[in-house]
């Protein structure tokens, strides 16, 4: 089908309510408490109804005149007592089968969360599970899927812009309270038109001796451009420890062009850091067999396939570093510190074995050999053969500016309509993008008819849903992270938690959760209700205890994740989920070939049952963060993470001391958060959590935890991701920990004046958390 219009508008199941405890016959509904009697219009021996009025009564007294009033009485008085017997009954009984399944589905934990409002309407968990449950269709994914990645459709092209368009005008048909657009002005890079990029091998003097042809749609965006020559060194991964063996080794890096591996748990934009931070002149991106299938009879990548990736150290508009690119800001001309000066290029298994397999020098380390046909693995820098050989590569892409779309949707909250609850997808990709950006589209779309449907069928949410297509991601989160920057003196008052829906399938065995710890409990409680999309029957949680527990799912954000703007940069919790292959590898993510087939022949057509399991897992996280009175989020999560800390410190204690440092206030401020954590908790359970004006104020102070740790002594320029415990910098608790451990390990590297920094960085912003937690300066913990 070319159009999703009229796919995710529909409504089904005919409007019917999922109310618990109706009865029909005898017109008395119950709900929990709240007992509501329905008048219905008596019937004549007809059956058709007779008005209910004075008239009624009028009649009936004159066609029996013979009855005494003491009859009448009598039996007034029975029918009084009967009606009362019958409905103190259905009412009671209704009552205990509520409470009994609230105390069967409900962990004794969110009880007060989950209790219902008498006034309102409010519904339980379990009837709010059955909606989502009943609503969410698994077809009208694969239709959206298939349209939005029918071609190739990045940001600015007439593709893109068709999509965007369809995508608006869906929200609107499904009568969300209120649907917009944010616009930006971006500059992006692409391949230039007129310039292909270029790989020769040359001798000493710099005559080119062979052209060895590269993939004209492979190239990484926001690469330095240019020409450059140098011998050439194998770095297999490119991370950091993969350097230090390369200086362990006395291999020569200066001045050479680094290949390096896809993968490694590092992404592009790290890998070439790493390198240029190294001496490296440019960087060769390949994937390797060993970690990327290149079998295409069995799902893998052609071996003259390339993977393409941004390498800007960040994420956004890196000519807007920290602030907005509206168009009508007049900051001062700048780039972000996130930007390579060093020209890298993705290349194909087949260059990088012909580049490799020529190399002569030391040989690899254990671990670095790849599944390169017909190679030894060498490091380099220099050729076998006679003569002097080098590489020179030439990287000539093109900046462009170009108008960004972010589509927004909402439904409005009854109770906090100020507090907002975010899920969110990439639209655009350089490819078909059917994972990269088809997948997150799909389930995103599926959501917002599900939850309008709801809205339509009696669901009222107490916190806003805000639902948004971005633009821009294949670029570095540039739509997502733009926004953020444009609202971020607000966004932290308001946001309550992002959900991030990017590429969600790569599998349909093992689920990976990437998340802020704040929001580690709401998954536990969901996957509890979910069943997993390969073994019917078993829920979720029942497979991941099998597998060492359900924590070990949980995995800390990463740079190029959706979600990872949102917390490092903008204070928010964020999570994004991911279902993986068990024993295959999706490896099309970020090629030309990422496209419907090859996912779904990956998932063996099960594409709806996977999607439909993601969809309902997020959107009973969802339904948690907008029904409960006070937000499910684990404010005590941060005191581990800082008890380590500490307890690194204290090993350390003695080589502090002599150099004048101590870390009794670090252990100050951990021990005041720890308090003010446990304080607020205990407030909470001795509080009436139905009194919206005390509910408001705790959810406020809660909300607001992921802010408090970003720094407030870096500057939002040139340090965007602040946060202590996920950003990147000298002010992180990595940092710190890592600059600790050369105590020991490389005493005369340590440095005491940048340590001493580090250390009042990291004190002092946990201590303002602590603070801001305790809520009134009065109850502040500041003892004499």
């Amino acid at each position: 089908m070319d159009s999703v219009t009229g796919l995710i508008t529909g409504t089904s199941g005919g409007g019917a309510q999922c109310n618990e405890g109706v009865e029909e016959g005898g017109g008395v509904r119950h709900r929990g408490a709240h007992v509501e009697m329905k008048l219905v219009a008596l019937e004549s021996e007809e059956g058709s109804q007779v008005p209910l009025n004075s008239d009624i009564i009028t009649s009936h007294q004159q066609t029996a005149p013979c009855r005494t009033p003491a009859l009448y009485l009598t039996l007034i008085g029975l029918l009084i007592f009967s009606a009362a017997f019958l409905l103190g009954y259905v009412a009671f009984g209704g009552m205990c089968r509520s409470c009994q399944e609230e105390r069967d589905l409900i962990p004794l934990s969110d009880a007060a969360g989950s209790e219902r409002v008498p006034e309102g309407g409010v519904m339980f968990m379990s009837e709010l599970r059955q909606m989502l449950k009943k609503y969410l269709k698994e077809d009208r994914m694969e239709n959206t899927l298939r349209r939005v990645s029918r071609t190739s459709h990045p940001p600015g092209s007439s593709e893109g812009n068709a999509i965007a368009s369809e995508i608006l005008q869906n929200l609107q048909n499904l009568r969300m309270d209120h649907t917009w657009t944010d616009s930006h002005y971006a500059t992006l890079q692409f391949p230039s038109r007129s310039q292909r990029n270029t790989l020769w091998l040359v001798d000493s003097e710099g005559v080119e001796l062979e052209e060895i042809p590269l993939d004209g749609d492979g190239y990484c965006a926001y690469s330095a451009t240019g020409t450059t020559t140098g011998g050439v060194v194998y770095v297999n991964y490119g991370r950091r420890e993969d350097f230090d063996q390369l200086r362990s080794l006395a291999v020569s890096l200066n001045g050479s062009i680094a290949i390096v591996r896809v993968g490694g748990g590092v992404s592009f934009a790290e890998k070439v850091w790493h390198a240029q931070e190294a001496g490296h002149v440019g960087v060769l991106i390949y994937p390797d067999p060993a970690d990327v299938p290149q079998d295409p009879r069995r799902l893998g990548l052609h071996s003259n396939a390339v993977i393409s990736e941004h390498v800007h150290l960040g994420s956004g508009d890196p000519y807007t570093p920290g602030f907005p690119s509206f168009n009508h800001t007049q900051f001062p001309s700048t780039q972000s510190s996130g930007l390579p000066i060093i020209p890298a290029q993705p290349i194909s298994a087949n260059v990088a074995s012909k580049l490799l397999s020529q190399l002569s020098g030391v040989g690899c380390p254990r671990g670095w050999q790849g599944r390169l046909p017909y190679v030894q693995c060498v490091l380099g820098p220099g050729f076998t053969g006679p003569g002097e050989r080098r590489v020179k590569m030439g990287v000539f892409n093109k900046m462009k500016p170009v108008l960004l779309n972010n589509i927004f949707a909402s439904i409005e909250g009854k109770v906090e309509p100020d507090h907002y609850i975010i899920v969110g997808a990439q639209r655009d990709s350089w490819g078909q993008g059917a994972v990269k950006s088809g997948v997150g589209t799909a389930i995103l779309m599926e959501l917002a008819r599900t939850f309008s449907t709801m809205v339509e069928n009696g669901f009222s949410p107490k916190r806003s849903l805000l639902f948004v297509s971005w633009d821009g991601g294949d670029f570095g989160n540039v739509g997502a992270t733009e926004w953020l920057e444009g609202y971020l003196s607000m966004l932290h008052l308001k946001a309550v938690a992002y959900f991030s829906l990017d590429q969600a399938i790569l599998g349909d065995d093992n689920l990976s959760v990437y998340s802020s710890p704040l929001l580690a409990d709401l998954i536990e409680g969901a996957i509890k209700h979910v069943e997993h999309p390969k073994h019917s029957g078993q829920s979720i949680f029942t497979l991941v205890q099998r597998q060492g527990g359900w924590k070990n799912i949980v995995k800390p954000l990463y740079l190029n994740s959706g979600a990872y703007s949102f917390t490092a940069f903008g204070g928010v919790p964020a999570m994004q989920l991911r279902f993986n292959e068990d024993t295959r590898v999706y490896p099309f993510v970020n090629t030309q070939l990422d496209s419907v087939g090859r996912l779904q022949e990956l998932l063996q057509g099960r594409f709806c049952a996977v999607g439909r399991a993601v969809a309902e897992l997020i959107g009973l996280m969802v339904l948690k963060l907008s029904h409960d009175h006070i937000l499910p989020l684990d404010v005590t999560c941060y005191s581990s993470a800082a008890q380590q800390l500490s307890s690194k410190l204290s090993l350390h204690t003695t080589e502090l001391q002599i150099r004048g440092l101590s870390p009794q206030w670090i252990f100050s401020a951990r021990g005041d958060y720890s308090r003010a954590a446990r304080s607020l908790l205990e407030a909470i359970r001795n509080s009436d959590v139905q009194d919206e004006r005390l509910a408001r104020l705790y959810n406020t102070r809660i909300m607001r935890v992921e802010y408090y740790f970003l720094s407030q002594y870096m500057s939002v320029v040139e340090s965007p991701f602040r946060h202590v415990f996920h950003g990147r910098g000298d002010h992180t608790l990595t940092a710190l920990a890592e600059h600790l451990s050369l105590l020991r390990s490389d005493p005369h590297l340590f440095d005491e004046v940048r340590f001493r920094r580090q250390l009042a960085l990291f004190t002092w912003t946990m201590q303002g958390a602590a603070n801001a937690l305790s809520g009134d300066v009065w109850n502040v913990d500041n003892p004499l």
